[in-house]
């Protein structure tokens, strides 16, 4: 996705009610999360384990949250998606960049990149790719998704190298 669309996608679940935006950076999301930690609303946290706990616990006060991370760091994560997020229904949106994506990424992104989909169909993560053009909508559709206390993903496409 481009700087603008970033940022305006930031702007939008900010204006629509998420609360606090908790995750380990990825460069894929570079202006999403400039855009947050200008506003001061990012919380950075060391893993994303350690994300999904705090987002979990913010989200019992019926709080909307979301939780950012690189797709290594979701895979990482699903035990805890699995064995917390999903058994107690906890309703949080996962933003996940999408390393990999490009066949002539870093050679440590090509295999996650390429077993991703099947992963988040695996545990039953419902998702969207989000690009320039279908942001909002799918923004829109992640919160109705919490509304209904479900935990889903928003996907960004990694589409350039550093």
């Amino acid at each position: 996705m481009n700087k603008k669309s970033q940022e305006l996608m930031f702007d939008y679940l900010d204006k629509k009610g998420i609360s606090h935006f908790i995750g380990v950076p990825d460069s894929t999301m570079k202006f999403f999360l400039t855009r947050g930690i200008n506003k001061k609303k990012i919380t950075i946290t060391t893993r994303e384990e350690e994300a999904i706990g705090i987002a979990s616990g913010i989200s019992f006060s019926k709080n909307k949250v979301l939780v950012f991370m690189q797709n290594a760091g979701f895979a990482n994560s699903l035990s805890t998606i699995t064995s917390l997020v999903q058994l107690y229904d906890i309703p949080l949106i996962f933003l996940i960049g999408w390393r990999g994506y490009l066949k002539n990424d870093a050679p440590e992104h090509i295999k996650i990149g390429e077993i991703q989909p099947k992963l988040l169909k695996l545990i039953g993560l419902d998702s969207r790719i989000v690009k320039d053009e279908n942001w909002k909508d799918n923004c829109d559709w992640a919160l109705n998704q919490i509304k209904k206390n479900k935990s889903c993903g928003l996907i960004i496409r990694r589409t350039f190298h550093d």
